[in-house]
């Protein structure tokens, strides 16, 4: 009894067994890079920043000129005139690294923001995208070393993303 009741039990479980699972898989560093919206965000990004961005370009640009000046002049100058370029050199260098590394802070953090918002967009895109064909599985292209052309949904991701803008 116990016999009829295993073999029954592997007779049915045999087709669960035989059924594959349905993968797919997501480039996802290929559909930041194909992303309408990346280019956006770049220009949003550019506009918040740009005033900030120039001032930190002009500093730099300050201290070139002076650094030259100091070249060029550097032996027609009093000790005085000297001592005075040196010290603006030495302030504007202060205050260009403290602004520049503030900016390049600030920068990074709304950029970190602006990527996890398109983020959530991308993980939709590919939860609907898998409900819809039924697969069971989605992995990162890195995690894959092979797969079939058939089976990269990174293309139909990025589709839905550009008609969803």
């Amino acid at each position: 009894m116990v016999n009829r009741a295993l073999i029954t039990l592997a007779l049915f479980a045999t087709p669960m067994l035989v059924q594959a699972e349905k993968l797919a898989v997501v480039d996802m560093g290929q559909v930041f890079e194909q992303l309408p919206q990346r280019e956006q965000i770049s220009k949003s990004l550019k506009a918040e920043f740009g005033d900030r961005v120039a001032e930190v370009q002009k500093m730099q640009e300050d201290m070139r000129s002076m650094v030259e000046k100091q070249q060029r002049d550097g032996a027609l100058m009093s000790d005085t005139q000297k001592t005075e370029l040196v010290r603006k050199m030495e302030s504007l260098k202060s205050e260009f690294q403290l602004k520049g590394k503030a900016l390049d802070e600030d920068m990074r953090r709304r950029q970190g923001e602006e990527q996890n918002k398109l983020l959530v967009q991308v993980q939709k895109a590919i939860n609907t995208i898998a409900g819809k064909e039924n697969y069971d599985m989605v992995l990162q292209r890195g995690a894959v070393i092979f797969v079939k052309p058939e089976a990269d949904i990174s293309s139909k991701v990025v589709e839905a993303l550009s008609k969803g803008k």
